[in-house]
C-alpha cells in the first residue's frame, strides 16, 4: 500500500519520498503509477532513499509530451532536489527516460536499472484505441503486458479505461508512444560507462527478450537477469524475485 503521507507537492513537482541513504530514483512507465512499485518502495526504503517523481504525462503541453520532455522534467527535478550519486530505476517509458538522463547528466548518476525498457524497440498498443469504450477489449490489450493475465485486475482495467476515455489524456498517450518509438537509442548505448542492471521478463511481449539482449550486448558494464513466466512489468508480476535480484545487485554495486 502506498502511504499518501510520503507524497509531497512542491511547485511543479509531485513525488513520493521514503527512507534514507543512497538515492534510488524510480521512473514509472506510460500507464505506470506509484502502485506499480509498491513492493519496491516498501522493501528498499528500509535501507535506501527511494524517490518516485510523478511524471506530467497528462499535464505537459502536447509539444513537450515526449521522451525528451519527460527527461527534461526529471533533470529539473534532480536539480531542484539537489540529488547526486543516483541509481535510476526505470520500467518501460521510465527506462527510456532514465537512459536519456544518464547521458545528459552523467555526473549525477551512479548506476541504472532497466526493466522492460523502451529505447530500442517496443510493441506498443498501436496508433489508436479503436474500441476504447469496450472494457473487455481493453482487458485483453492490458493482459498482453503480463504473463499471467489475472494480473490485469478490474482495478487496473478501470484505471486504464478512465485514462483512454479522457480525450486530453489519450492524445498525450499516443504522442508519448510515438515519441518513444521514434527516439531510438541504439547508437548511444556504447557511450554509457556506468553500471547497469537489466531485469527482464522472459515472456515480455512489449519489449521482447531480444531487446534485453541488445541492451546487454551494447551497454559496456551491464548484467542481464531473467525472470521466467514474466511479462513486461516484472516488479508487479514477480515482486519477490525482482526485489531479490535488485537487492543483490545494489548491495554489490553500492555497498562494496
Amino acid at each position: 500500500m502506498i502511504h499518501t503521507d510520503y507524497i509531497k507537492k512542491e511547485g511543479k513537482f509531485e513525488y513520493l519520498e521514503k527512507g534514507n541513504g543512497h538515492v534510488l530514483l524510480v521512473l514509472h512507465g506510460l500507464f505506470g503509477a506509484l502502485s506499480n512499485f509498491t513492493d519496491v518502495i516498501d522493501a528498499f526504503s528500509k535501507k535506501y532513499r527511494v524517490i518516485v517523481p510523478i511524471m506530467p504525462l497528462y499535464t505537459n503541453p502536447l509539444l513537450k509530451t515526449s521522451v525528451g520532455g519527460m527527461a527534461k522534467y526529471i533533470k529539473d527535478f534532480v536539480k531542484y532536489k539537489g540529488l547526486k550519486n543516483i541509481t535510476l530505476l526505470g520500467n518501460s517509458l521510465g527506462g527510456h527516460v532514465a537512459l536519456v538522463c544518464a547521458l545528459d547528466i552523467p555526473e549525477k548518476i551512479h548506476s541504472m536499472v532497466l526493466t522492460g525498457s523502451s529505447g530500442l524497440y517496443e510493441n506498443a498498443f498501436g496508433g489508436s484505441f479503436p474500441r476504447r469504450e469496450d472494457k473487455e477489449y481493453l482487458r485483453e490489450k492490458i493482459a498482453v503486458t503480463f504473463y499471467d493475465p489475472s494480473v490485469a485486475t478490474d482495478e487496473l482495467v478501470d484505471e486504464v479505461y478512465a485514462i483512454v476515455n479522457d480525450r486530453n489524456k489519450l492524445i498525450r498517450i499516443l504522442a508519448m508512444a510515438k515519441s518513444a518509438i521514434r527516439h531510438n537509442m541504439s547508437k548511444e548505448l556504447e557511450k554509457f560507462t556506468l553500471p547497469a542492471c537489466l531485469i527482464w521478463g522472459k515472456n515480455d511481449n512489449i519489449t521482447p527478450p531480444h531487446v534485453a539482449e541488445e541492451f546487454h550486448k551494447h551497454l559496456p558494464d551491464s548484467e542481464l537477469h531473467w525472470i521466467d513466466k514474466c511479462g513486461h512489468a516484472a516488479m508487479m508480476e514477480h515482486p519477490g524475485k525482482f526485489n531479490r535480484i535488485l537487492d543483490d545487485w545494489l548491495s554489490r554495486k553500492i555497498e562494496s
